[in-house]
């Protein structure tokens, strides 16, 4: 299959390039904008009892605006809050924000000082010492996607030059989230790029084939755009899907094309025609590189087990975004490769693009290396099982956490005021607890009421139930909590109450929400592991018609992530280096560690596909288990170790991201690639493969025969010079 389409893209190269290009540039035009279609939320488990809560509470007293944006006035040093000019200015100010901001600012729920739509005014508003008072003001919007648009609008309406104004709320924090977000997406444009192009050329040697892989990687990012955007008009997409999918989109465009660009230039320095190495490229690292995507494409779809908006998100565009890259690098590739043929090595050095013949490769480090790994595979083996053994200790340390303002840099100013709010009105907290009753008879939800009042860890008792005038018989009441972080004890109290007849309780808001998002991961993580587990194992069967080798690759995967999530945890949650990064240890959020979870494995699995499609291809030539893994390790190595340092490049600009959660995924994926692409495919693969033997393309004689029916197996190619087809083969049992 794959030599014909390295025929048809061959045939067909101009037309292949201008329909592919057209298409990258017209997706990436209907994805301008895209920032503006996105949303924060779709962190929680929409069949909870806190979501049918959210949703009960939204339909009988309308969408909850009274903290969409709260700002923090403070005195001038020897004044109050009471003093009249001060008090003039700010009311001003807040009653020309709905004049100002139509479609934008709803109005001003309440303030210390009378306005002109403010519902209410009072002492509650300040402090008691009268040095600072807040005003609650309402942005336009029934969704998500419509609060962060209209905040975006409406983040600088609130300053007054000349006092001290500190804006906080939950769309600020909401809107200071994705706008770093952005700022990180343009950072890996300005910084990563360059640095990508610098090193492509050092690898390649010349000007051509360094810039081929960028063009594939900057329009796969581009056409990315696109398709995220499609993605937003049917359904709610979080912001954080666009960084991953610049990241993944670029990175492993560039990855793919690197594979692609250096397997065809070993065939033309082989001998081969431009015709006969575009075909023998597709047949080889075009099959691996689909079938790379397809196992990326499993792991990433494993997010779509849980209900949370934000994992089903991320997982539509991290599919969208790898089968992108992978369609790109086998159409736009090699059409370009088609059309330069031997000038693809043009404008470069002619010592730096010297290509090894195969001898030289196998004689050369990587070969070396690999044969005294596999001289001494039990004690290489075994020290670098023990030391990544200790990287996963301090995983035991590993907690989940929600989502707050605690996730900005403690510096950042809209957290600064967040956290002077809370301090200033703790009854005014962004996040308190809510009790939904339902039920006709009002004495009955009393008694439900005073129930409620017993729980542990209140900060005060509920307010009065307040009824809906939409639905009489639905009632509300707040609380806040003595400590958020420590919620589960009230919420499981609350839920284990029995009401009254004809009343049925509901407990909802923030804590409920982010301790019912919880529990649904942690339920469905175990599905999600096997599920992926069985599926990336039948995929590398099917291929390799081994069943020991994608065991030993689960294996080395789980080692992997195991080393990677500790290393996470001793940074993150046990603090080191917390004054240097400028992030505040705390448990890691629960979505953004799941997420991290499925994208590393799929990239260590990507990785495994690459070492061992080249080693079971020298097998299929003859070679002994011993000689392939050699043959195999020599020819990928350089080239798995320059993948991922290109990669290392492009999520390495998300290390210097003001947002703790991208950290996670920058230095989840840094330290994922140095373990993976140097500990375990250079050094413990070969030592494992060793001591395995002949065993490692083992599988019984029953799948054996189903490989033969329905394998994927590598093709044998034979030495087709110039130009008839090459003769296909299946590799079956392999023995």
């Amino acid at each position: 299959m794959f030599a014909r389409w390295g025929e048809l893209v061959h045939r067909f190269r101009f037309g292949v390039l201008g329909v592919v290009v057209a298409a990258l540039l017209a997706l990436g035009g209907y994805g301008l904008g895209l920032q503006n279609e996105l949303s924060s939320g779709g962190m929680d488990d929409p069949g909870s009892e806190s979501a049918l809560a959210a949703r009960l509470a939204d339909a009988a007293f309308g969408r909850n605006h009274d903290l969409d944006v709260v700002v923090l006035y403070t005195a001038p040093p020897g004044k109050t809050v009471d003093d009249p000019e001060f008090g003039r200015r700010i009311v001003e100010n807040l009653n020309s924000l709905p004049r100002d901001h139509p479609g934008v600012i709803a109005g001003v729920n309440g303030a210390y000082w009378p306005t002109e739509t403010g519902r209410a005014s009072g002492p509650l508003f300040a402090t008691p010492d009268r040095t600072r008072a807040v005003a609650a003001v309402a942005l336009v919007g029934d969704n998500d996607t419509e609060m962060l648009r209209s905040n975006r609008k409406a983040q600088d309406a609130f300053a007054i030059p000349g006092i001290d104004v500190q804006v906080g709320g939950l769309q600020p924090i909401a809107g200071t989230l994705n706008d770093t977000l952005a700022d990180d997406i343009r950072r890996m444009e300005l910084l990563a790029f360059p640095v990508v192009a610098l090193l492509l050329f050092f690898i390649f040697g010349g000007v051509v084939a360094a810039a081929l892989p960028l063009i594939v990687g900057g329009l796969t990012m581009i056409g990315a755009s696109g398709i995220v955007r499609t993605f937003t008009s049917v359904t709610e997409v979080n912001s954080f899907v666009a960084p991953v999918v610049s990241m993944i989109g670029a990175g492993l465009a560039i990855d793919y094309g690197l594979f692609i660009v250096s397997r065809f230039r070993e065939e033309l320095a082989a001998g081969h025609s431009t015709q006969v190495a575009v075909r023998r490229t597709m047949m080889t690292a075009g099959r691996t590189v689909v079938f790379s995507a397809t196992m990326i494409i499993a792991s990433a779809g494993g997010m779509l087990l849980f209900p949370q908006g934000f994992l089903k998100s991320i997982a539509y565009g991290a599919i969208a975004t790898v089968s992108l890259a992978a369609l790109t690098a086998i159409t736009l590739l090699p059409a370009m490769l088609a059309v330069l043929g031997p000038r693809v090595d043009m404008w470069g050095s002619a010592r730096l693009r010297k290509t090894k013949t195969a001898r030289e490769v196998e004689d050369g480090f990587w070969g070396r290396s690999t044969q005294w790994v596999m001289k001494h595979p039990v004690k290489v083996g075994g020290a670098l099982c023990i030391v990544l053994l200790l990287l996963i200790l301090p995983a035991r340390h590993l907690a989940f956490g929600g989502f707050s303002e605690r996730y900005l840099p403690p510096d950042n100013d809209t957290r600064l005021a967040q956290e002077q709010i809370d301090a200033a009105f703790p009854d005014r907290r962004s996040d308190p607890i809510e009790l939904l009753f339902v039920g006709a008879d009002s004495v009955a939800v009393g008694t439900a009421w005073k129930q409620a009042n017993t729980a542990p860890g209140l900060a005060a008792p509920f307010e009065l139930p307040s009824r809906s005038s939409v639905d009489p018989t639905v009632y509300r009441a707040k609380t806040t909590l003595l400590d958020s972080d420590a919620a589960d004890a009230t919420i499981e109290h609350l839920r284990s109450l029995d009401p009254p007849d004809g009343v049925r309780m509901l407990v909802g808001g923030v804590p409920a929400i982010q301790k019912d998002s919880l529990d649904a991961l942690l339920n469905r993580m175990p599905l999600m592991i096997a599920l992926v587990l069985l599926v990336t194992t039948l995929l590398m069967f099917l291929t390799f018609g081994s069943l020991i080798l994608p065991i030993k690759a689960a294996l080395m995967s789980a080692l992997g992530l195991g080393s990677t999530l500790g290393i996470l945890t001793w940074i993150f949650i046990d603090g080191h280096g917390a004054g240097l990064l400028n992030f505040t240890p705390q448990p890691i959020q629960a979505n953004m560690l799941v997420m991290i979870i499925a994208i590393i494995y799929g990239l260590s699995t990507d990785y495994e596909v690459f070492l061992l499609s080249r080693m079971v291809e020298a097998r299929a030539r003859g070679a002994t288990t011993t000689e392939a893994v050699r043959v195999g390790t020599a020819h990928t190595g350089r080239i798995i170790t320059a993948a991922a340092l290109i990669l290392l490049v492009v999520t390495g600009a998300f290390a210097f991201s003001d947002l703790v959660l991208m950290q996670y995924v920058a230095y989840g994926m840094i330290a994922a690639l140095i373990i993976d692409a140097t500990v375990l495919r250079m050094l413990l693969v070969p030592a494992a493969m060793k001591l395995l033997g002949d065993d490692c393309w083992w599988a019984p004689a029953w799948m054996k025969s189903l490989h033969r029916r329905i394998g994927l197996g590598e093709p044998v190619l034979t030495d087709d010079h110039p130009d008839p087809p090459p003769r296909l083969e299946k590799v079956g049992a392999l023995r």
